[in-house]
């Protein structure tokens, strides 16, 4: 039996490989082997399943962050594992997506504006001023600024005009920026202790 999970596990399956536009109902219908007449009594239009789609990614995101701070001894350990975890995301989306639901989907795309501004901006700040008092974070930075850079960085890598896709691998140009703020904001203390955990020998 088909169910909403499965129709928006399709689209997002669809969208990944060939980007929003160009993915048609018809198209989600034909690959889940299912009519579109079925679609539509979940999804009034494809609009509504981009958002179904937004809203569930973000919120798997959010879970997956709150899991990795749970679990992570301190700071420097938070930033290891978020990049490992950005890595995983990151190598699954298609810069055509971004672009695409900037363009068509402006709703899904507010959702994602207001996770970034609302989560990970918050999570961020949480985190360097946790690093502060942890003495792992330069105590002299301002939180929001950084916090706000870096979130912005992150679209900033899928700009498709700014890193072309046929010049720039969009994974390595996320590590670039991830790494040059990790390294950036820490005390030599905590320098010490990214090298020690990116060679995969902590203390």
């Amino acid at each position: 039996m088909i169910t909403i999970e499965r129709i928006i596990e399709g689209g997002e399956e669809l969208f990944l490989k060939a980007g929003i536009k160009s993915v048609t109902m018809d198209d989600i219908a034909k690959y889940l082997g299912i009519s579109k007449k079925t679609i539509y009594l979940f999804f009034k239009d494809k609009n509504d399943l981009v958002i179904a789609l937004v809203k569930k990614k973000l919120k798997e995101d959010e879970d997956q962050m709150a899991e990795i701070i749970s679990k992570s001894g301190n700071v420097i350990e938070e930033m290891i594992n978020m990049m490992k975890c950005s890595e995983e995301i990151v190598s699954r989306i298609n810069p055509v997506v971004i672009h695409d639901m900037q363009k068509y989907h402006p709703e899904a795309w507010r959702e994602f504006q207001n996770f970034k501004a609302e989560v990970l901006v918050h999570t961020m700040e949480e985190l360097l001023t946790k690093g502060i008092k942890q003495g792992y974070i330069r105590p002299e930075i301002d939180v929001k600024v950084m916090s706000l850079m870096r979130v912005h960085q992150l679209e900033l890598g899928f700009n498709p005009s700014v890193f072309p896709i046929v010049e720039f691998n969009t994974w390595n140009v996320q590590q670039q920026f991830q790494e040059h703020f990790n390294y950036g904001v820490c005390t030599l203390k905590g320098y010490k202790l990214l090298d020690q955990y990116k060679n995969n020998k902590p203390d």
